[in-house]
């Protein structure tokens, strides 16, 4: 499988990297230390951190052009964020499935109309992490059924209040940005 630790010389386009080990790994992420000839021939070293499965998030507006947040804490960032549902997808799940499976867990509602709107990568210089972005309509409230990594706020909040809130930094969360941001693009006149 491509990325597992190699003492053979693989090129990926200008790079040459010879010698990969895993340098960390837990069931979502894998790092690895590759050594690595630079694009000029010059000997380095490139940390990639590599995703086990796919990222999803869908804006879901409901029939008051309301958006579906949920907030939270990141411990990464040791923040508050407000972001559209959103997680990962483990191989096997498609992207579709994923992401409603999400919604669900995160906030008990069910959605139709579903449409994706944007496929992205993050940090690419870093991570292979790849992500589809979604857009549904609300149909039926249920009860949340969140991980247990996960204490969670739900809101609905009119669009118009999202975008500004990615204006004034209130949302700044990248993967809800470029889906709001999608969403407001599709909205704009003249499209």
């Amino acid at each position: 499988m491509p990325g597992d630790e190699t003492d053979e010389p693989t090129r990926s386009g200008p790079w040459v990297r010879r010698n990969r080990r895993v340098a960390y790994e837990n069931p979502w992420v894998t790092v690895w230390h590759d050594e690595v000839d630079r694009p000029d021939g010059s000997p380095g070293i490139y940390g990639v951190v590599h995703f086990a499965g796919a990222a999803v998030g869908v804006v879901v507006l409901d029939d008051a052009d309301r958006v579906l947040l949920v907030g939270q804490h990141r411990y990464a960032l040791n923040a508050y964020s407000w972001e559209i549902p959103e997680g990962g997808v483990p191989p096997g799940e498609s992207p579709l499935d994923g992401a409603r499976r999400e919604l669900r867990e995160e906030t008990g509602v069910e959605a139709t109309d579903w449409r994706e709107i944007v496929r992205f990568h993050l940090s690419n210089s870093i991570t292979d992490e790849a992500g589809v972005l979604f857009a549904a309509r609300a149909i039926r409230h249920g009860t949340a059924t969140p991980d247990p990594t996960e204490e969670l706020a739900i809101r609905w909040v009119p669009f118009a209040e999202t975008v500004a809130m990615i204006g004034d930094g209130r949302i700044t969360d990248a993967m809800t940005i470029m889906a709001l941001q999608r969403v407001a693009l599709e909205r704009s006149p003249g499209r």
